[in-house]
């Protein structure tokens, strides 16, 4: 190897110190992201909200709100559509809201780091 020719030109004079330190901060806030996305809460609603489903990040169903109106015994395969139209709305929601926080992070690269971050 020629003098001088270490890892400092190898990436087009990149300091492979600071690129180091970059991806470091970069994995940092992913994961101050991650615990973001695992607190937050998304609702979606059905039946005009009738019904109303609550969610956290972690795809975990926190709530389900019904309104004693849309209760009708003789109905409830009506009931039941409004709870699983509510409930994939509020997890669509959540699937949104934290990949586009990620993607904030990442400048689009989410899934693009093989496995690094």
């Amino acid at each position: 190897m020629a003098k001088g020719k270490g890892f400092g030109g190898g990436f087009g004079g990149m300091n492979m110190q600071a690129m180091m330190k970059q991806a470091q901060k970069m994995q940092e806030n992913m994961l101050k992201a991650q615990e973001e996305i695992a607190q937050m809460e998304t609702t979606g609603t059905a039946g005009g909200g009738m019904v109303t489903a609550t969610v956290i990040g972690t795809s975990v169903i926190k709530s389900i709100e019904i309104k004693p109106d849309v209760v009708d015994p003789d109905d409830i395969d009506m009931l039941q559509d409004l709870v699983v139209a509510a409930v994939n709305e509020a997890l669509k929601a959540a699937v949104d809201k934290s990949q586009s926080q990620m993607s904030a992070i990442t400048g689009g690269m989410d899934g693009l780091g093989g496995g690094l971050f």
